[in-house]
């Protein structure tokens, strides 16, 4: 094989943009795979047609996609698609959640490598190879199956500094929301955050934070985000706990950059919080710094017999007393909870329907959805269980405090753990 111009063809729809982001960030920063040939592809229906411009001014061309479980099934049309027109003219590679979870499954599916957990390193690795004119095999972080049908795979063996890469691409242009934070120390059962990102936090410090806010600025996108586990911890040692200076650092810099035209959300979309991090002290920063009118926080479960099952480390007392100091500071809160959680029983139902009840009456809404067996988390072969009545009579009476897609989890649920019994 001889060196030759490579096409990278990204599914660059609505749930993997930040992914995505973070993948063609890092492409950017190595000299051999910083003019590979971009192309966002923002709809299926276009995605057939950008793989043929690609093509014809490509020698090779990658078709990349991030994907979680509740859409992994979906994609099974699109290889379809895309093998019967093109056949072996391109690599079909996946990342993200689900793939990282259950890369044999992935395979199976129809993609030719997949890329498990945080694949910055990998994918440099991996374009460098074609740059090279090699096949991309033997790289860490990746599995693919060989011609004869044995499975390979080579863990990674650190984790990356987010530092050394930026949030979102510069040269191939595209903006969002910056992630802060890598990693989960609390392992609840039914989260893929510790199994994949690995459970030691790493931050992006608040100086290389603030040279991408900066540029954000300079292009008049002043609504900040940021994407991390849990929103409370940032700057904190173990994770675990709450540093407040550090909180501040963070938002009174980035508020400063943007000045008065510009907003910070914090605590708030696309990221969480823990209800026992909420504090009178840190609600009083994000009213200082920041513009969102709610806290995010998740919940999960009324019942403290299934927090503890499910590892999550706090109390239903915290969260009652996390919805109050968020009403008490005058901020809207928004409280996750997962409906069919492993082991749960009538008397677990009864309770977490009590406690969202409590938590309506004191102004909270409810973020509702229903368990799915994630691959690769210790709930990974849990039986889904279908919702129970009064449940669904609970939330059809409380319509209007409820959301969320409690429903498509829940058919999504059992077709996950039927896959995944057989992958």
């Amino acid at each position: 094989m001889t060196k030759s111009k490579i096409g990278f063809v990204v599914y660059y729809e609505r749930n993997s943009l930040y992914s995505f982001n973070a993948i063609v960030a890092a492409l950017e920063t190595d000299e051999k795979t910083q003019n590979v040939d971009i192309y966002y592809v923002k709809s299926s229906d276009t995605l057939l047609s950008s793989i043929k411009i690609a093509l014809n001014h490509n020698g090779f061309v990658v078709v990349g996609f991030s994907i979680y479980s509740t859409e992994f099934w979906e994609y099974r049309q699109i290889l379809r698609k895309i093998k019967r027109k093109f056949k072996n003219q391109v690599y079909l590679v996946a990342g993200g959640p689900h793939p990282s979870g259950d890369p044999r499954g992935t395979l199976k599916l129809g993609f030719d490598y997949v890329f498990v957990g945080e694949a910055e390193k990998s994918i440099i690795r991996f374009f460098s190879k074609l740059h090279n004119g090699e096949k991309p095999k033997n790289i860490p972080g990746i599995a693919y199956i060989d011609k004869n049908g044995r499975y390979h795979f080579e863990k990674h063996r650190d984790l990356i500094d987010l530092n050394d890469y930026p949030p979102f691409p510069l040269k191939n242009t595209q903006y969002g929301a910056i992630e802060i934070s890598r990693g989960c120390p609390y392992k609840c059962y039914f989260c893929q955050a510790s199994y994949t990102m690995g459970s030691m936090p790493r931050y992006r410090t608040v100086d290389e934070i603030c040279k991408y806010i900066r540029i954000l600025a300079n292009e008049d996108l002043v609504d900040i985000r940021f994407i991390t586990p849990n929103a409370f911890s940032y700057g904190s040692k173990d994770g675990k706990s709450v540093n407040l200076e550090k909180i501040e650092e963070l938002l009174s810099r980035v508020k400063q950059i943007i000045g008065k035209k510009g907003r910070i959300f914090y605590g708030s979309f696309p990221s969480e919080v823990r209800p026992e991090h909420v504090s009178p002290e840190v609600l009083n920063l994000i009213l200082k710094y920041a513009d969102n009118d709610n806290i995010i926080i998740g919940g999960q479960s009324g019942s403290q017999r299934m927090l503890d099952i499910c590892n999550r480390g706090h109390t239903v007392e915290d969260i009652y007393k996390a919805v109050k100091i968020v009403i008490n500071s005058g901020l809207n809160v928004n409280v996750d909870f997962i409906f069919g959680l492993p082991k749960e029983n009538d008397q677990d139902r009864k309770m977490t329907r009590e406690v969202m009840k409590d938590l309506i009456d004191i102004g909270a809404k409810i973020h509702a959805h229903t368990f799915i067996p994630l691959p690769k988390t210790p709930f990974s072969n849990a039986n889904p269980k279908k919702i129970d009545k009064l449940t669904k009579e609970f939330i059809k009476k409380n319509m209007a405090d409820i959301y969320g897609n409690w429903k498509k989890h829940e058919k999504i649920s059992f077709q996950i753990q039927k896959k995944l019994k057989y992958s």
